[in-house]
């Protein structure tokens, strides 16, 4: 992790905090009158389908849009009023690289910093270790558009470093990486939440967040439908176990009714059949005794994204 040179941004209470924060365009509430509080040092997560408005959210957080109604503060400040002040804390990775293709690795980190206004012999000590941390060292002198995917998004997050900030806005960090390159940058971020980072991260992976986040909430249509930890979550909407089984596309919904009582809840898809209960194993069991034979059955743990998919619906969102 890249040695700190500045004093962290240490809020009083909460680092972040919301209180009605809404945005309204015409018609369209894309957040709509939503209250969260996160700590100094906290993973927090924003969940939800697309259109949910964490991207909107976001941006009124990093003072690049301003809120149509509530409150919102950032250690104490209002992003909206003091918005270079809480710049200055803040690092920011957008959902695309927006990176300068034809300049170096380097000189991407370099041109940035100066932006900040940041002292040329600081950034001499700064940059060697940023791509240290980025794993790109070898690469200093390779053109952007050289990089592959996973390395143009750990430039992205090393650059978001540059001002030593206090608390880093994620969106969407990983979308588009393969599961090595989204792995190196977990490790990338656990190593920043030790150091005392505040992480803030929309995501569409539920395996991701379940990694990365102390605490989330999943919003849908402007809305909070729930907040807590990914065990917490789990354990107050979904059970411990989920039974997966199919008997045939034509037979899942005719047999549903047969075997609701085996499980807390049943869920019918398409291709298959979602049995919730606490023992996986005893309802196999008992579709056997009742001569009912799955072409294909898995029991696995209950999961974040069935929580997701229970509260904001399976249906597509454009």
């Amino acid at each position: 992790m890249p040695e700190r040179h500045t004093a962290p941004f240490v809020a009083a209470g909460p680092v972040i905090s919301a209180r009605g924060l809404s945005k309204v365009y015409g018609e369209l509430r894309a957040v709509d009158g939503i209250d969260f509080d996160i700590a100094p040092g906290e993973s927090f997560g924003l969940l939800g389908p697309n259109g949910a408005g964490k991207s909107t959210t976001m941006r009124m957080l990093g003072g690049t849009l301003g809120r149509t109604g509530g409150e919102l503060t950032v250690a104490g400040l209002d992003p909206e009023q003091e918005g270079p002040t809480v710049r200055a804390h803040l690092g920011v990775v957008p959902q695309q690289d927006n990176l300068d293709d034809e300049l170096s690795v380097r000189d991407n980190l370099y041109i940035y910093g100066r932006y900040f206004g940041l002292p040329r012999g600081y950034l001499k000590d700064k940059i060697p270790q940023l791509l240290e941390f980025a794993q790109l060292t070898d690469k200093a002198k390779s053109k952007v558009d050289d990089l592959s995917g996973g390395m143009k998004r750990r430039l992205t997050i090393a650059r978001s470093l540059i001002n030593e900030p206090s608390v880093l806005l994620l969106d969407e960090p990983t979308t588009g990486l393969d599961p090595q390159a989204r792995h190196t940058l977990w490790d990338k971020l656990f190593r920043l939440k030790e150091v005392g980072v505040t992480l803030v991260v929309t995501t569409h992976f539920m395996d991701e967040a379940e990694q990365l986040c102390d605490r989330l909430i999943v919003v849908d249509h402007g809305r909070i439908k729930a907040e807590g930890s990914p065990r917490g979550l789990i354990a107050e909407h979904s059970t411990r176990e989920v039974v997966e089984v199919r008997f045939g596309a034509d037979r899942n919904a005719e047999l549903a009714p047969r075997i609701r009582d085996l499980a807390e809840r049943i869920e019918v898809l398409p291709d298959r059949l979602l049995l919730y209960s606490d023992h996986g194993e005893t309802v196999l069991e008992a579709l056997a005794a009742r001569d009912l034979h799955p072409v294909t059955s898995l029991v696995r743990r209950s999961s974040l994204e069935d929580v997701f998919l229970r509260l904001t619906g399976r249906s597509l969102v454009d």
